[in-house]
């Protein structure tokens, strides 16, 4: 579809955005040019709100999908409008809470503003604008029997939204930290694709979150402002204007060039099958990683020289030493590196339990870890480099709930089926 292209019907409409049908189950979200507060108690018309909440919220969901979280975000389509799957919304918004403000004060009397949640606070609120989006328990949830998509909304599905949105809520946190902001709360919803997965389904934009710069609140640049203001004037909503703007802008930098690397050094060509399973497995993760051949033991200046050569590159770099039988590689790169150096030997059958030791049993001094799988290998490197590198915490971070949605959702099924055999 092309962004001059005409959308269909409209489904919804609400205070700040417009939905249309379009063709293969997906829809258009069109965004309007008015911000809105106090459950619409307070809307004014604010020129050039659309396209830049339309700019950041498909910055926000091009960063999801890079490191891996799944929601209903195809692409933009225009300056004002962006492209997303059909999903049955689920009438539940989900709060994050890192820091202790706005009307969470207002309900926990005594608390302090500032008060830091570790982990994050976790709440819910059911939409209903008429009753002024009440907060729910978990309880009430369940007892409500939501149904979307197919799907009843019960504990497991609670499990599934409430992991999803810490975690979304962790990763952007970091990415903000990462530009100097603090991300200090944020709202988003879920919906029911057509295969019944819950996905996250929702704009996030300046209307979404607080945020913080150097974490002051006296400089937060989100619709609080707006809130807050008790005359709206021309100068006022101009700055808000200008505030979501810098936040748009700034989210360019939310996947900066990569900051770190791996480097594989094999004892020998023949080890190249294992060295690619690990580079193969490090660009899932999305950094770099190079492979070189040489052997501590046959070429011990050209090792030392190759090491010498990466580490005057003035970049984080995880080394992993691939090499069979008598394993020197790792221990010598391990003790004239500074940098972390990783074990990962291509052991065979017929002397493996005897290769290993060369690995394991280091001489004093040296500190260089062994893993036995490629796929092992790339995620220590993954960890060690997420140090210095958002985009790789955060992949990791989200691989990491798709995994336990996953055992969550295979758990469920075995269940299901023992229950429909009669078993017990």
């Amino acid at each position: 579809m092309s962004s001059g292209d005409a959308p269909g019907k409209k489904l919804n409409e609400g205070k700040t955005k417009i939905v249309y049908e379009l063709p293969n189950n997906q829809v258009l979200l069109q965004s309007k040019d008015r911000i809105s507060a106090n459950n619409a108690q307070k809307v004014n018309d604010l020129e050039g709100k659309a396209a830049i909440s339309t700019a950041t919220a498909c910055k926000v969901f091009e960063y999801l999908d890079k490191i891996g979280i799944k929601s209903h975000f195809i692409k933009k389509h225009s300056d004002t409008a962006f492209v997303c799957l059909n999903c049955d919304m689920i009438p539940i918004e989900w709060v994050t809470r890192r820091i202790a403000t706005g009307s969470f004060l207002k309900r926990n009397p005594g608390v302090k503003e500032g008060h830091r949640f570790a982990p994050p606070k976790l709440e819910i609120f059911y939409k209903d604008d008429a009753a002024g989006d009440p907060q729910w328990s978990f309880e009430q949830l369940i007892a409500a029997e939501l149904t979307h998509g197919g799907v009843t909304i019960g504990q497991h599905e609670i499990d599934v939204m409430s992991k999803m949105t810490v975690t979304i809520f962790e990763v952007l946190e970091k990415a903000w930290s990462a530009l100097d902001c603090s991300l200090i709360d944020m709202k988003i919803e879920f919906g029911i694709n057509s295969t019944g997965e819950i996905v996250l389904a929702d704009i996030i934009d300046s209307d979404s979150w607080r945020l913080w710069p150097s974490g002051d609140r006296r400089l937060m640049v989100d619709k609080q402002v707006y809130r807050e203001m008790k005359d709206i004037t021309k100068e006022g909503l101009e700055l808000v204007k200008r505030n979501f703007q810098w936040v748009s802008q700034k989210l360019d930098d939310f996947i900066p060039k990569p900051k770190g690397m791996a480097v594989v050094l094999m004892g020998s060509a023949w080890d190249q099958a294992h060295g690619e399973k690990i580079r193969n497995e490090c660009k899932k993760f999305g950094f770099v990683c190079e492979i070189r051949v040489t052997s501590a033991h046959k070429g011990t200046t050209e090792t030392l020289h190759i090491l010498a050569e990466y580490e005057s590159l003035g970049i984080p770099i995880v080394f992993i030493a691939v090499a069979g039988r008598s394993n020197g590689l790792g221990p010598v790169l391990s003790g004239n590196a500074s940098f972390p150096v990783i074990n990962c030997p291509p052991v065979k059958p017929d002397w493996g339990t005897e290769d290993i030791w060369s690995s394991l049993r280091l001489p004093s001094g040296l500190g260089c870890s062994t893993v036995m799988s490629p796929e092992g290998a790339a995620w220590c490197a993954a960890q060690m480099l997420s140090l210095n590198d958002h985009v790789i915490w955060s992949t990791i971070r989200a691989r990491q709930t798709n995994t336990w949605i996953k055992l969550k959702d295979d758990d469920r099924k075995v269940q299901e089926a023992l229950n429909a055999n009669g078993a017990h």
